[in-house]
């Protein structure tokens, strides 16, 4: 049959705008659909079901809608209009909202380059600068990849207020580096830009410029957090925006204006802060002295937009008189059965690990037993502490569950375990985590065992803070 829309695919290759509206041709369109309807038919869907070849789906947009060939990886996409093409997967959570399911690769960090460069004249930034953003819709349920559905497509630079804090980023991750330390990179030490891990397999090390420890080959990317928030709230109009804490851009540092905000407040006991910011403590609120720290960086709910973006989970410390912590840090139970499936490096704890930053606010006991809030502290796990210590917890309890879990029952019917323990390690261990013993997961090699969770060890968490909060 002949061929009378051949030339329909042309669009103006040097316009961003002409770019996106083209673009928006593939709404609602499976990536079998975009295979059919090409009718140039002049590049096969290469490996088009191979799950591994995650940058495949792309590809197939490259080549059967754009009708280009992929070109070098300096330049961007569509280079006339300086447009880099990223094709990235949401999917539904558990509740039915849309979140990104993972990060968003940008461009590989090369480390002999990348210590040259500023953000602005950076690889990364002629590269990125301008992104064609096209969400497809992730479903379990459907076996072949082509059958996903493209949902959203929006050209997207980052506003201001968030380019300081990527650039912040960028900073950091290149001044580490610099400093020959390129194998401690770690998600969790930037909020919006990250340093993704991107190797073949798990061995993969490539040089360094100031160091001769071989480094695992990492790539710029945006956080799973943060594309989740562009999702809902640049690409899909949000009714429910969480509130900002910087109101304008002027701020050189995120969480140097955090720390000085509630430092202003240090000193106060919880009484005084519920008093100034008027909270009942009739009815105590859950996680009052969390909510007193949103309260301070005015924000009227529970949920801050810079939170939202870099995935900074808050979490309450309260030193006792005796400059101690009382309470070890929990994490979410997990299943047994998925636990021995899983490899290190992606593992649901290491991974979340990794990833997250934590703003700690930090409260202490007077010697009137009043509350008194002390500041605030950003933090990620040290690189060492969970590639040594916590590995070695993770790695303990999988074998556990694979040689088989010990249960001792002593005469006054208490119950332990050989999962590894406080005293066995200085950063974590394992124990219950279920509402009581009758709460449980099956194990794998059959039978039901009550909840268990990793925790962070309450004199870790200890060692973890400044030296003026116990003061």
């Amino acid at each position: 049959m002949e061929n009378t829309n051949v030339e329909s695919w042309k669009y103006d290759k040097s316009s961003a705008s002409a770019i996106e509206a083209y673009a928006k041709g593939l709404l609602g369109k499976t990536f079998q659909e975009v295979i059919d309807a090409d009718e140039t038919n002049s590049i096969s869907e290469r490996g088009s079901e191979d799950k591994k070849n995650k940058g495949n789906l792309g590809q197939i947009l490259e080549e059967r809608y754009f009708h280009y060939a992929c070109n070098s990886d300096s330049n961007p996409d569509f280079d006339e209009a300086g447009v880099e093409l990223k094709v990235t997967p949401c999917k539904e959570n558990s509740k039915g909202a849309l979140v990104a399911k993972e990060r968003l690769i940008l461009t590989m960090i090369d480390y002999f380059n990348v210590v040259n460069e500023s953000f602005e004249k950076s690889h990364l930034w002629h590269k990125c600068g301008k992104i064609l953003l096209i969400y497809y819709l992730y479903q379990k349920e459907i076996p072949k990849r082509l059958d996903y559905k493209i949902n959203f497509v929006k050209l997207f630079t980052p506003p201001e207020q968030d380019l300081k804090i990527i650039k912040h980023d960028y900073d950091y991750i290149v001044g580490k580096i610099r400093a020959g330390l390129a194998h401690e990179l770690s998600e969790g030490d930037t909020l919006y830009l990250g340093a993704a891990t991107k190797a073949a397999t798990s061995e993969d090390r490539r040089k360094q410029p100031f160091s001769d420890e071989l480094a695992k080959p990492r790539a710029f990317s945006y956080k799973n957090s943060y594309m989740t928030y562009v999702l809902n709230n640049y690409v899909i109009p949000s009714k429910e925006k969480a509130e900002p804490i910087i109101k304008s851009a002027s701020v050189d540092s995120f969480e140097d204006f955090v720390e000085a905000k509630i430092d202003a407040f240090s000193g106060y006991t919880v009484d005084d802060l519920c008093s100034r910011f008027e909270i009942s403590m009739e009815k105590k609120p859950k996680n009052l002295e969390a909510l007193l720290a949103y309260r301070i960086l005015g924000i009227k709910g529970n949920k801050a937009e810079e939170f939202e973006k870099a995935n900074i989970v808050v979490k309450t410390i309260r030193i006792g008189k005796n400059n101690k912590i009382k309470e070890s840090m929990s994490f979410p139970t997990f299943k047994f059965t998925e636990l021995v499936n899983e490899t290190w490096e992606e593992s649901t704890f290491g991974t979340y690990l990794e990833q997250t930053r934590f703003m700690f606010v930090v409260y202490k006991f007077d010697e009137n037993d009043n509350l008194v809030l002390k500041g605030c502290q950003f933090w990620n796990i040290p690189y060492q502490d969970l590639q040594k210590d916590v590995k070695s917890v993770w790695e303990k309890t999988v074998d556990v569950l694979k040689t088989g879990l010990q249960v001792t029952v002593d005469d006054r019917g208490r119950r332990s375990n050989n999962f590894p323990n406080a005293s066995e390690n200085r950063v974590s261990h394992v124990r219950p985590h279920g509402a009581n013993a009758a709460d449980t997961y099956p194990l794998p090699g059959g039978g039901e065992y009550t909840k268990q969770c990793f925790w962070l060890n309450n004199t870790y968490i200890c060692s973890q803070l400044h030296e003026d909060f116990f003061k």
